[in-house]
């Protein structure tokens, strides 16, 4: 099926356009905070495309059947504990200030005694569609704080508001629609992180409160945050949904404001209130943890009765050099036994090197140097703003210590198709065109310790997009916009 055009519309209805999303967006929560400083009554609308972005439904498909078996992926490897930790042993002595506090964090955790061997986590498998190959390729795994789920659903109905209205037509008559009806697809990415949210609260009270729903999750935050809308958006659903209550902390102020009962198995309790799920959106970051008693949260919650979202095992799991040993198919065969499972989710699969001593690693030191423009190098990270990008790559190395080097991965960079979309972005038209990322939620319940998946599903989209000159895309971090896809 041939691509629509993007609307063709004059500088009188582009300014009416401009407008309704505005309009809308605003009355509908697709908001967030501007950059500090910043009162809590001052939200402004979130960036967004003023028209859904082009994808190929059958690979919007795709990345739907897949997510269960990445749900399920991630899931073996946790409960795989001892090839797990001896990577992230490894790991942590060239990525010391990040992973190998966060491996020093899980080994005082597991010192004091971790006695909930259930782990929730709630993912977002992001991908960009090649132009190359025609296919999706898999940009990363994100286990932990995955963001915008609360938003996405917002975005499509803001599209979808705009086409039924007749705003995207030029024929003056106000009541045509440019976009078929099953074009624009809506994300329930609030309503269904929620329900993850609530498969650990369910499982905790069934377990340790004889069914009764009286527990709460704890959603520990940044200071100042300014994606608090989109979190708001999955609190607001799972008290709605749920009866469910979530407490808000930022990170610094945990300890003073928690107690653990240590003569009642753990259990976690927040102003007298007993704490089912710690939820993170947050603790991704080394500059999250500028005073060691944020470092001292991850130990003790770690070591409390309460569900981690995720546990440390589980954030760790999704580390770049992860990502990059799984593209070889002996080490992803020990996790998935299942070859037509396999195929599916190598499509999907970028070249990633090491920068090791291994062959492999000598190799992407050589390729990082001669031909840094077909690569990106990415660290231990997650959110915006970390990678470093063609011939950016070999001044980086040579500003660092090579015993660091083996903390980042080289990546083979996408294609992606440049669209002529616009953003809105401070009430200011950015029309230099942009490029798209597709992501992918999923939520899966499991027992660290014998591997069993207790509750696995797909929950909803997200498209970022960024313009076509920026390297990265993080909204929040500045550098994108919040889109929804419009499927061919």
């Amino acid at each position: 099926m041939s691509v629509k055009e993007f609307p063709s519309l004059n500088e009188q209805q582009l300014q009416r356009l401009v407008y309704e999303v505005t309009q809308f967006g605003l009355s509908n929560g697709l908001i967030m905070y501007p950059p500090a400083p910043y009162s809590n009554y001052q939200p402004v609308l979130a960036p967004i495309t003023i028209y859904p972005t082009p994808l190929p439904r059958d690979q919007f498909l795709k990345s739907l059947d897949i997510q269960l078996i990445y749900n399920k992926l991630y899931a073996n490897i946790v409960s795989e504990n001892e090839w797990l930790t001896n990577i992230i042993k490894t790991l942590s002595s060239s990525d010391k200030d990040f992973t190998g506090k966060l491996w020093d964090c899980y080994l005082k955790a597991l010192n004091n005694g971790i006695v909930q061997d259930v782990s929730l986590s709630l993912t977002r498998s992001d991908y960009m569609y090649d132009e190359l190959s025609n296919q999706i390729k898999q940009v990363e795994f994100n286990t932990v704080s995955v963001s915008f789920g609360g938003l996405s659903s917002k975005v499509g109905k803001t599209h979808q508001y705009l086409n039924q209205n007749g705003l995207y037509s030029n024929n003056g008559d106000n009541i045509s629609t440019y976009y078929k009806e099953n074009e624009i697809v809506i994300s329930e990415s609030d309503e269904k992180l929620a329900t993850g949210l609530y498969t650990g609260v369910k499982y905790y009270n069934d377990k340790y409160l004889n069914g009764e729903n009286k527990s709460i999750v704890l959603m520990i935050i940044q200071p100042n945050e300014r994606n608090a809308f989109d979190q708001r958006a999955i609190e607001y659903q799972l008290s709605k949904n749920h009866n469910v209550i979530t407490k808000r902390v930022e990170l610094p102020n945990v300890l003073s404001m928690v107690k653990i009962d240590k003569n009642n198995s753990n259990k976690l309790y927040y102003q007298g209130l007993e704490v089912s799920v710690v939820y993170y959106r947050s603790a991704y970051g080394p500059s999250e943890f500028n005073q060691p008693e944020t470092w001292d949260v991850r130990i003790n919650l770690e070591s409390s009765l309460s569900i981690k979202c995720p546990s440390l095992l589980t954030q760790l799991s999704g580390s770049k050099k992860i990502q990059q040993l799984l593209t070889k198919k002996d080490i992803l065969s020990k996790f998935i036994d299942n070859d037509l499972e396999i195929n599916k989710i190598t499509d999907t699969f970028c070249k990633i090197y090491p920068l090791d001593e291994s062959n492999d690693g000598l190799l992407a030191r050589k390729l990082a140097f001669e031909k840094p423009d077909n690569f990106v190098l990415k660290p231990q990270r997650e959110g915006g703003g970390n990678n470093i990008y063609k011939d950016d790559i070999p001044n980086f190395l040579n500003s660092i210590p090579k015993s660091e080097w083996e903390a980042y991965i080289l990546m083979e960079l996408i294609h992606p198709k440049i669209h002529n979309n616009i953003i809105l972005r401070n009430g200011e038209l950015l029309n230099d065109g942009i490029v798209s990322e597709l992501g992918i939620f999923g939520t899966y319940l499991f027992n660290e310790k014998t591997g069993e998946i207790l509750n696995n599903n797909v929950a909803g989209h997200l498209l970022r997009s960024k313009t076509s000159s920026s390297n990265e895309g993080g909204v929040a971090a500045g550098f994108g916009c919040v889109d929804n896809m419009y499927l061919y």
